[in-house]
């Protein structure tokens, strides 16, 4: 019985409230396993998914920035591999179970994504038939004008490692951690082996019970203990006797071209522009999980994480994996999400990445080390497009006959390369991220608006 008529029936004491209950359907006791399953379910509907939360959001210049950077960190990783062999060549063949490492899924082949940049490299067959890859003159060149400058910086990374070190609880990190920052940092390839050994009066590496080799700090820098933003808005330098505490520093905002309207917002960002809050280099404990004041020394920590990248922008993953070591707050993801005037959230592809949107102008960054005028070469050189060029075969390379050489596909010969959907270069023309949409101010406000508990 429909639950109107049931009322209608009550009102005119055909029923009594009593027998009601005999036409309400018998509910069943769902299996503790479902009834934790529906749990999860409703609670997953009812929250927003990060798509749904920055769908709105999105920075133009900034998602195509992101596009650039993952064809750049797929050809380094072929040119790395490459690098490690003996002879510098591969069978293509081999490269098959690099492709988590390489970030190129299926069914993408390997061989053509090499033939999209035949500056860099060079694909022939052996007598067997087997096409091997190595790299062109070019590209070698510019894989030795790379050592040299990560060469170069290490001793800028070996000071943000030990400033990382300074930040986490326990002032040690786990070692296969901190190759997750690796490239990010302008780190060697082999610095688990090599590179970490080489300033034993900053740290040293230690082996846990558990097997696990961790990165321990050796001794406390204070002229180390003095965040970016401070030597940026107050002018410190190593030179000053510092010792970290509370701050007061507002943090630098930079919202779409177009939003005018964010100060309008209830107060919520000037409060929390004005709110003191604990240096990362400053011990945590005492702080309360999902306070005001704990959140707010999180972003600091991501802000102070974020400058010391060498394209002061991380892959979300890589943050999320320092939450216990550097006290931050389990949902970092909707912290970022929140303070979208300071970090900047792209979703394109498989995993997120996170800008520090003060250090852009446009598409540019505002201060490129060497590193970064290293990669724009090595983008200016994979963008190119042409014809598909033919597999020479080693016979070919030495006798210099063409004629009767087959390419590895029947393709025809003249088609033109195109890159895959998520690694098209071209700027803003490009279709799908032209339908992207900046900020709206009433988006800001319901952010702000959201939950303080991050």
């Amino acid at each position: 019985m429909a639950a109107w008529h049931v009322r209608t029936a009550v009102q005119m004491g055909k029923i009594s409230e009593v027998q009601v209950f005999v036409y309400l359907p018998q509910r069943t006791r769902c299996p503790e396993s479902s009834w934790t399953a529906w749990l999860q379910s409703r609670y997953m509907t009812s929250s927003k998914r990060v798509q749904d939360r920055s769908r709105m959001k999105r920075v133009h210049d900034l998602e195509i920035v992101t596009e650039k950077w993952k064809i750049a960190s797929k050809v380094m990783a072929v040119m790395e591999l490459l690098k490690q062999e003996p002879e510098m060549i591969i069978p293509v063949r081999n490269l098959e179970q690099h492709r988590q490492r390489l970030n190129l899924p299926k069914p993408n082949r390997i061989s053509d994504f090499l033939r999209k940049s035949p500056k860099l490299f060079e694909l022939y067959k052996d007598q067997r038939g087997l096409t091997w890859c190595g790299m062109t003159k070019q590209a070698e060149d510019l894989v030795a004008e790379h050592d040299k400058l990560i060469e170069e910086h290490s001793v800028k990374a070996a000071e943000y490692v030990t400033r990382c070190l300074m930040m986490s609880g326990d002032k040690r990190l786990p070692l296969d951690k901190i190759a997750t920052f690796r490239r990010d940092f302008g780190l060697q390839i082999d610095f688990r082996a090599d590179w970490v050994h080489r300033f034993p009066d900053l740290f040293r590496v230690k082996k846990s019970a558990d097997g696990v080799d961790y990165l321990e700090l050796v001794s406390w820098n204070p002229a180390w203990a003095i965040t970016e933003l401070e030597k940026k808005v107050l002018g410190l330098t190593e030179a000053n006797d510092h010792k970290p505490g509370v701050l007061s520093l507002a943090f630098p905002l930079k919202f779409p071209t177009g939003f005018k309207k964010v100060y309008r917002i209830g107060g919520k960002l000037e409060h929390f522009q004005k709110m003191p809050y604990l240096s990362p280099y400053a011990d945590a404990k005492e702080l309360t999980a999902g306070s005001r004041e704990f959140d707010k020394r999180a972003v600091a920590i991501m802000h102070e994480l974020l400058s010391f990248t060498v394209e002061k922008r991380l892959v979300t993953d890589y943050l999320t994996h320092f939450r216990r070591e550097f006290v931050m707050p389990q949902k970092l993801m909707r912290l970022l999400l929140k303070h979208f005037g300071i970090f900047y959230v792209s979703e394109r592809g498989k995993r997120f990445s996170v800008f520090l949107t003060e250090s852009y102008d446009g598409q540019e960054l505002i201060e490129k080390c060497p590193l970064v005028l290293w990669k724009e070469k090595l983008l200016s050189i994979v963008g190119y497009r042409g014809k598909k060029r033919k597999v020479r075969t080693f016979s070919d390379s030495s006798d210099m006959e063409t004629a009767d050489t087959k390419e590895i596909d029947s393709e025809n010969e003249n088609k033109v390369i195109q890159f895959d959907e998520e690694e098209i270069l071209d700027g803003p023309e490009h279709t799908l991220l032209a339908q992207d949409q900046v900020m709206e101010s009433g988006e800001v406000s319901s952010a702000y608006m959201d939950s303080d508990a991050s």
